[in-house]
């Protein structure tokens, strides 16, 4: 009977040790039921709350189906079966779910006037919204690598970049996205926060999380320090390097056509890389003192609206391939008629 019962007491005393462990992560059982955040969106400018409803709606439809139809024209045509293609469809699909995190609240934000969120839904659009920010960036990499096997390296190009390499480096970027987005979220999550707190953004973005946090504020600047140093900079520098390789060699090119051939296979990447990191740059890494969220915000919708709607239509402007696609499927359409 002793033995049963020291038994007991131990079980009791283990579980209470547990309950308590759990009681004391950052407080974070409270704060998921009592913390609110309040989005600010638009509400300085109140008479344009029904005409940006219907903006943002318009992007948002807009930016869906553009990304939609070119992921069917690629999927539907053998003559677009090649690695920038396969990569230019994970962009896509990349550009969809990147809107889809913060565009339905938006939206609901304008046609509702509510801007309150939970810390627990807060906290899993940051997470997707950096997880996706770092895939894209990842993934422009990696096509920039496939543009400049195809043109420094031509002969060699279908040895290279196999259908097996292209699969894996896809799955790394997405899976590379998601992990990097463990970080900040764990150190945002665990700073401490009054309810509701008012967030002057749109979305619950890291910055203006980190503007609104009570007390110490250094593991999220350190963390964003350290993740755009190592992530986004080595991301940018082998994008830069791959570039010099792609200029050097079209400059190499005797014939003034062979240039404008080689150069318009990666002019739609150039200009979807230059836009991205510059916004980027600009929005996340420059000093804390020289950004205001007012300003942030514009930035934001250009980095998290615009680029997405105008991917479609900058990689499929002036390329014959596309064309020719979004032809054949349009007289199949049509005989299906």
């Amino acid at each position: 009977m002793n033995r049963r019962k020291t038994r007991m007491l131990v079980g009791e005393a283990a579980a209470r040790t547990r309950m308590d462990r759990v009681s004391h992560i950052p407080m974070l059982q409270n704060r998921t039921d009592t913390v609110e955040f309040l989005i600010v969106g638009f509400s300085d400018v109140p008479d344009l709350q029904i005409p940006l409803f219907f903006f943002f709606l318009l992007v948002y439809l807009l930016t869906i189906t553009g990304n939609l139809i070119l992921i069917l024209l690629i999927s539907s045509s053998p003559s677009l079966k090649t690695p920038m293609y396969f990569f230019l469809c994970n962009l896509s699909s990349l550009d969809i779910v990147y809107t889809t995190v913060t565009s339905p609240k938006l939206i609901h934000i304008f046609a509702t006037h509510n801007g309150r969120v939970s810390f627990v839904r807060c906290m899993t659009q940051l997470f997707f919204f950096i997880a996706f920010w770092n895939t894209e960036y990842f993934l422009l990499t990696v096509m920039s690598y496939d543009r400049y096997v195809a043109i420094c390296k031509p002969l060699h190009y279908t040895m290279i970049m196999n259908q097996r390499l292209c699969r894996a480096a896809a799955v790394a970027t997405w899976i590379g996205g998601m992990l990097g987005s463990i970080s900040p979220t764990m150190v945002t999550a665990g700073a401490s926060y009054n309810s509701p707190s008012v967030l002057n953004h749109f979305f619950c973005d890291l910055k203006a999380l980190e503007k609104v946090a009570i007390g110490d504020t250094t593991n999220i600047r350190t963390v964003l320090l350290v993740q755009g140093t190592l992530l986004v900079m080595t991301a940018f520098i082998l994008t830069l390097v791959s570039y010099i390789y792609i200029i050097s060699t079209i400059l190499k090119i005797p014939s003034r056509t062979g240039k404008y051939k080689a150069f318009s296979t990666c002019a739609s990447h150039l200009t979807v890389v230059t836009c991205f990191y510059v916004l980027m740059f600009d929005l996340y890494l420059r000093p804390k003192s020289t950004v205001s969220l007012n300003r942030g915000k514009v930035l934001t919708i250009l980095f998290v609206y615009i680029i997405p709607l105008l991917n479609p239509v900058v990689y499929s402007f002036r390329n014959k391939d596309v064309k020719q696609a979004t032809k054949k499927l349009y007289k199949t359409v049509r005989s299906m008629r």
